[in-house]
């Protein structure tokens, strides 16, 4: 999909402003409100913009330790395990990958204990065959997509 300079302007209000409202968001970037609306639902469609909801903190949830468990599975047994994964309200995030082991998960947990118990309900899923965890210390780039969306419309911009 091809994000033009002014969906870049767009996309940067929505991450800078987020409470703000469609009609001053038309105001702010000179465009009408029905040309904002209609960018917002493209992009909506295509799948750039995936969620409109608050952004919440973990931590802020009594979860403030975060670990990334690799999960090794026996083969064949991905997407039962994925089903298995989607069970456990402590993992936020979980990703097949390449590499050493098949699945990333990111967990939050209470506390390191709370963690173990976690991990042991993991290697209790049938299909499996291990994991390795590596606890965060701490966050030293937060998520964002601000500089990756800048970075595409400069690139639309040339």
């Amino acid at each position: 999909m091809a994000v033009d300079t002014l969906d870049t302007r767009i996309l940067r209000l929505l991450i800078e402003q987020p409470r703000t409202s469609i009609r001053e968001y038309a105001r702010i970037l000179g465009v009408a409100r029905g040309t904002l609306q209609a960018r917002l639902d493209r992009m909506e469609r295509d799948g750039v913009i995936t969620g409109t909801g608050p952004v919440l903190s973990p931590a802020a949830l009594g979860h403030p330790v975060l670990a990334f468990v690799h999960i090794e599975v026996t083969q064949g047994h991905l997407d039962e395990v994925g089903d298995g994964l989607a069970a456990v309200p402590e993992i936020i995030e979980a990703f097949s990958i390449t590499g050493g082991g098949d699945l990333l998960t990111r967990v939050a947990a209470r506390d390191n204990a709370h963690l173990e118990d976690v991990i042991q309900r993991l290697i209790r899923l049938p299909g499996v065959v291990r994991t390795r965890t590596e606890v965060a210390l701490r966050e030293r780039v937060a998520h964002r997509l601000l500089p990756l969306v800048e970075s595409v419309g400069h690139a639309a911009a040339r």
